[in-house]
């Protein structure tokens, strides 16, 4: 619910919690601000080798060669915007997607309960087995099918958050007196419960994230997904693993990447996640 009144200045928690998260996410912000200027800033073709396979660091190769004597370094630079914009899109879409589910399965319960049967089923599924049916069937295979067979997967655990968070909120008085006013579906979800759930949301979209970074680094260490000769991160690790003990940054590199990337959005959604199960106050 919308107040007329201005909006009051942080709270000195609000802005404790704001700063926890930037200084949490300063990490992966750096990561992507390096991944969209690391085709720029890469000093060598990703595909034209440039000394011999695995050789260690030094030269033209600050970060040694891979397994085709490519340079690492311009790989490792150029590898991450395909990884973390297939896991952005993830994240988009099956946050929305939950988001939207979950407070109409708590508004309207009846339809909540085939919701809640239908995710418990698809729960079920064993997800590395899921993403390997739907890549192996999807026409061309592909990044593309991963990020869908993530999608699909991600969204029935998703729901069950949100309508977990939703469902207190829901049965507050300035939602049922917005229903017995005659409020259509679309008014109590945007309007009512939606801006009660800003933390559980960005929370959610900070996991799903993290998420799909896990399900595309493992579709290539299962040969599906990213394929050479592209960059990737995850594809990197696959590639020059039989390597390790020649060049230990051609396999080191984009793990520390990942990790780094996955840590340090796994921390800022945890500082964002509601203290308590206890809606917000309303807007």
């Amino acid at each position: 619910m919308t107040a007329d009144a201005p909006t009051a200045a942080p709270a000195p928690t609000v802005r404790r919690t704001r700063r926890r998260v930037f200084v949490r996410a300063v990490p992966a912000l750096v990561l992507v601000a390096l991944a969209l200027a690391g085709p720029l800033l890469a000093a060598h073709p990703i595909d034209a080798p440039v000394t011999f396979p695995y050789a260690e660091a030094g030269g033209d190769a600050p970060l040694g060669g891979d397994q085709l004597g490519r340079d690492v370094l311009s790989r490792l630079l150029t590898g991450g915007a395909p990884l973390i914009a297939t896991a952005l899109a993830i994240a988009l879409v099956v946050t929305a997607a939950a988001t939207a589910i979950g407070i109409v399965a708590v508004l309207r319960p009846a339809l909540g309960r085939w919701i809640e049967r239908a995710a418990d089923l698809t729960i079920l599924l064993p997800s590395v087995l899921a993403i390997m049916l739907i890549a192996l069937a999807w026409p061309a295979g592909g990044r593309l099918a991963v990020a869908a067979a993530a999608t699909l997967l991600g969204i029935p655990y998703a729901v069950r958050i949100v309508a977990a968070a939703a469902a207190p909120v829901a049965t507050t008085g300035f939602v049922e007196a917005a229903a017995a006013g005659g409020e259509n579906l679309w008014h109590l979800t945007v309007h009512e419960v939606l801006p009660n759930l800003r933390s559980t949301v960005l929370a959610l979209f900070g996991l799903r994230f993290v998420e799909g970074i896990y399900i595309v680094s493992v579709a290539a260490f299962l040969q599906l997904g990213p394929q050479p000769p592209e960059a990737d991160w995850a594809l990197m690790i696959r590639e020059n693993a039989a390597g390790i003990t020649l060049n230990p940054w051609a396999v080191g590199a984009p793990c520390l990447a990942i990790g780094l990337l996955a840590i340090s959005v796994n921390l800022a959604a945890e500082a964002l996640a509601p203290a308590r199960p206890t809606p917000e106050t309303p807007l």
